[in-house]
């Protein structure tokens, strides 16, 4: 399983394409300078870890479109933080989202030991 680490550089590669209060679409860019090329086990991971978070009622991916579609509670995931963490701000909703990112990955990474 990749750390952490290699998952948040590859959320540099993520851009918001949609959002609105309780659903957001991400989309992975491609062809960018500097961007990750994600393998399917990186794939897996990274919904592994949205699937499991707290406040996150579904994701759907679409591989063809290098896209994910999340639906979220906005009293457990502010809709600010999905902004502020992509674009890297240290902001109060954006620390609380990686806190529950790390989260949830340190829990699959403990099962998989």
């Amino acid at each position: 399983m990749p750390e952490f680490e290699e998952l948040r550089a590859f959320l540099n590669s993520v851009r918001i394409a949609h959002h609105i209060r309780g659903r957001i679409r991400l989309k992975l860019q491609g062809g960018v300078p500097g961007a990750v090329e994600l393998s399917g086990a990186q794939a897996r991971a990274f919904q592994s870890v949205l699937d499991r978070l707290p406040g996150i009622q579904s994701v759907q991916t679409n591989l063809l479109a290098r896209s994910c579609t999340v639906i979220y509670d906005t009293d457990v995931i502010s809709e600010r933080a999905w902004g502020d963490f992509l674009s890297g701000i240290q902001s109060e909703p954006a620390g609380r989202l990686e806190r529950i990112l790390r989260d949830a990955y340190q829990e699959i990474a403990d099962a998989q030991s």
